[in-house]
């Protein structure tokens, strides 16, 4: 019978630890916190706010939606189909299509930021 040491038999713990932080670092580089919210802002505040109200809280009208509480990837996926023209609505296809990569992450992870339309129960 062979036996292991103490530090054989973490050896493998160890490695999935590792593992599990090395697999968080590179999830972290999609998700909001990478995202600049002062860009976001600032950009929300000159191209958004005029149809999508402060922060994403209030749309003019009843067929703009509400940014506010949105999720993160859902924004980013579909501000890049309305720049790339594979989704289709005249205004927001003008406003994405100029739109940089950052740009576009730093306005979703600013409006995935605020707070949103909330009911109560």
């Amino acid at each position: 019978m062979i036996r292991m040491s103490t530090a054989s038999k973490r050896m493998p713990l160890l490695s999935a630890c590792v593992l599990a932080g090395v697999v968080c670092a590179a999830l972290a580089g999609t998700t909001p916190a990478r995202a600049n919210d002062d860009a976001g802002k600032k950009k929300a505040e000159a191209s958004c706010a005029a149809c999508h109200g402060p922060e994403g809280n209030k749309p003019v009208t009843a067929e703009t939606p509400r940014l506010a509480g949105q999720q993160f990837d859902y924004l980013v996926q579909v501000l890049a189909q309305y720049r790339k023209g594979t989704r289709d609505n005249a205004v927001m296809s003008a406003m994405a299509k100029p739109l940089t990569e950052k740009e576009i992450r730093d306005l979703a992870g600013y409006y995935a930021r605020q707070q949103g339309l909330t009911t109560q129960q």
